[in-house]
Parts: C-alpha cells; structure tokens; sequence
C-alpha cells in the first residue's frame, strides 16, 4: 500500500505561514500533501499543488477578476462553490484521501461546504475559531471532525503549534486507520425518539433476525436530515419510518426540525417504507424558559432538563396528517402507514399528560383522507409501543423487501 495523501484546503494569502507548518507536520509523518489554495486578494505565501485559478474555474469564476473588485464576501463565495465543485473530483481521480483545513468563520465555511462534498468516511478534520460554537450549519449531516483552534489563526505561536500540529496528527492516524472488514448486510434506515424507543427496538431485532443491518437515527433534525442524505445516495435499502416527529417541530417551530424535505428522499429514490405518526403529539423546545411566549397556556411536559414537549393541538395535528400524506403521494416504491389508535408515544396513552383523544382523532383522519388510495394503511388498537405493532410494522416492511428485493442471507 502505497503513501497516503491528504489535501489542505486554505486561502494561502492570508493562512500562507499556517499552512506552511501544517504541510511540514502532516509531511513529518510520512504522508504525502496536496495544497490547495483558495486565497483570493493576495498572492500565495507558499506554493500551491491546486492553484486558485483552478478554484475558481471550477466555478466558472475568474480569479483576476475577483481579486480586481476587492469584495471579499464574493470572492468567498466564488471560491467556496469552486472548492465544492473541485473537491470530489480531485477525490474520484485519487489525488488525496481525507483532507484538513484551518480558518475563522469564512475559511471554515469555504472548507466545510467542500468537505460536505465528500462521501462518508472520507476522513476530514476542520480546525476552526468557530468549533465549539453550534457547528451545525457548518457540519450539515456529515461525519466532519471540528477541532477547536483555542487562539485565531493568525501565526504559529505557543499555542497554536501544539493545536496545528496535533490536528495534523488526528488527520494522519485517520487516513492510515484500517477498517475492520465486516459483515456487509442490506442497510435500513429506522427513526427513533425516547418515546417510540420499545417499538423500533423491538422492529430492528425483528429485521435483524431476517438479515438486515439497522440504522437507527435519533429524530433530533440531525438525525432525520442525516438519514435523509444517506437515502439519497444510494446506501440504504429500506425506511422503517417509525418516528416523524420532526415534521411537528418544522410546522410549529420546535428546535428538532430537519426541515422541509424530511419524508421525500425515499420518495425520490424509490425506497420501500413503513411510516407511522410517531410522536406526532410533541414539539421540542429548550430549557422552559426558551419556549416562546405565544405558546403560554398549551400544555407541556419536561421530558429533561434541557428538552420540553409540548403537546400539538387539534388543529397543528390534522396539518401534520395533510402533510405526511402529502409526502407519501410522491412515493413510487411500496409504502405502508401504519396507525397506533391507543398512542403515538409514550406520553400518549390514557391517563399519560400528552393523552388528547381529538388531536389524534384530527391526525389520523387527515393523513388517511390525504393519502392516495393505492398506499395502504394499517390502523391497530393498541399503542406504538405495544409488541404487536412493533411485530406488524416488521412484517410489514418484510414483505415490501420481498417484493422490490432477493431476501439476504441470514447471518
């Protein structure tokens, strides 16, 4: 096996120095470099192996043009669209095999929204004045490892040397790590939030009895954009959709919503699915005091002491029911609904806090009436977390598989 390559992704006019020292550790432990410069107003301090005239053209921008105009908010953008489009194909011609960056907030997101690019598992590591803060819009859904940089990046100074230099390290042991081979069985994506946790717990032990190896995505917004993205490319084989909470805090304004998009990538690409109203009944917010004041008088449950539910009324519900139905019009594959009429969480039940029979009644007719009427629906009398509706989604799921799909090889 030959030497690995990573790539250092930077503006070189005004990191030059920085990435200088980084090239010379990562370089010290035996792996090769690829410098890319995507520096814009000034010229490189150090030599580039990928010039920013190749940046930039991959965005159809022109350098010299760029740099003319002095405006470093378009430069940024031009270049962070060149590194975007650049990126993978420097990674599908085997030209490096994980990358690092360092930056302030425009470097990180010039890296980052590169990086992004990338397939998972490709190592990428971003040492940012921005890590430590909410990274998420930086990371987005994809296994980039941020390193706080302590001081900003500006020098090679006490600090920062020990910082630079074991970044480089991480970077190096990752790109050298070998994976243990394993046991490649079809994947399946499965949704799960504290309250449905019996239920998709019992479905997955089901699934992997028959073969499959579950994913479970916990339903923070994170968790559902995530599962969503690994959808869309490719490496998942089927949806056990148990948990759509997250559409709750999307339409009422909680903290864990993945976004409008959330139930189409399986639609899209044509992915057997079961999908259930789990925990249609909540809307996460923070701490009690972050909860907004227009929601005064609704009824809430502290589920810890950073998350609070609060209970979704009659009329949020019978949106959410139009919503769901209206996501699942556009699938092509097999889809099942499957309704719990007891319960859709745990804190559903009779004599539970988040227990309003009309809200659900209000749900449940929306989303049937909505449906188209080839996608069947499976109503059960009991709750989401009861044995036999974990059993039946099970089954169900099964004989989609069955149907789109060889049955794998039992382990």
């Amino acid at each position: 096996m030959g030497k690995k390559t990573v790539a250092l992704l930077g503006a070189l006019d005004t990191k030059g120095p920085e990435y200088g020292f980084l090239k010379q550790c990562i370089e010290d432990q035996g792996v090769n470099t690829l410098l890319v410069d995507v520096g814009v107003l000034g010229g490189p301090r150090v030599p580039p192996d990928v010039t920013r005239e190749t940046v930039a053209g991959a965005a159809g921008a022109d350098v010299n043009a760029l740099a003319a105009a002095k405006d470093r908010g378009a430069a940024v953008s031009a270049m962070s669209a060149g590194a975007a489009a650049l990126l993978p194909r420097l990674y599908a011609e085997e030209r490096f095999d994980g990358v690092i960056a360092l930056g302030g907030t425009g470097g990180t997101s010039v890296a980052c929204g590169a990086m992004r690019t990338l397939p998972l598992g490709v190592p990428k590591v971003m040492v940012s004045t921005a890590a430590g803060t909410d990274v998420s819009g930086y990371v987005g859904t994809r296994d980039i490892v941020m390193i706080p940089s302590i001081v900003d990046v500006a020098g090679v100074n006490s600090i920062s040397r020990g910082v630079f230099a074991r970044a480089a390290g991480a970077i190096c042991g990752m790109v050298n790590a070998r994976v243990p081979a394993g046991e490649d069985k079809p994947l399946v994506a499965a949704t799960m939030f504290g309250n449905t946790t019996p239920c998709v717990t019992r479905a997955r032990e089901i699934l992997e009895e028959a073969g499959y190896e579950v994913l479970v995505f916990h339903c923070t917004g994170t968790g559902g954009r995530t599962m969503e993205d690994l959808v869309d490319e490719g490496l998942i084989a089927g949806v056990l959709d148990i948990t759509t909470t997250e559409w709750a805090d999307e339409l009422v304004g909680g903290v864990f919503s993945a976004g409008p998009g959330r139930l189409e990538a399986a639609g899209r690409r044509g992915v057997p699915a079961i999908v259930t109203p789990g925990c249609l009944d909540m809307v996460n917010f923070n701490a009690p005091d972050t909860v907004p004041s227009e929601f005064a008088g609704r009824t809430f449950y502290q589920h810890n002491p950073n998350v609070t539910l609060m209970r979704t009324n009659e009329a949020e519900c019978r949106r959410l029911g139009e919503i769901v139905a209206g996501k699942l019009n556009r699938y092509t594959a097999p889809v099942t609904v499957l309704i719990p009429r007891k319960g859709v969480s745990m804190i559903d039940l009779e004599g539970q806090p988040f227990h309003l029979p009309e809200a659900n009644e209000a749900l449940f007719g929306s989303l049937e009436a909505g449906l188209r009427s080839d996608i069947p629906v499976v109503e059960m009398d009991c709750d989401i977390n009861d044995e036999a509706f974990a059993t039946r989604c099970a089954g169900e799921f099964l004989e989609h598989m069955a149907r789109v799909a060889p049955a794998p090889v039992h382990a």
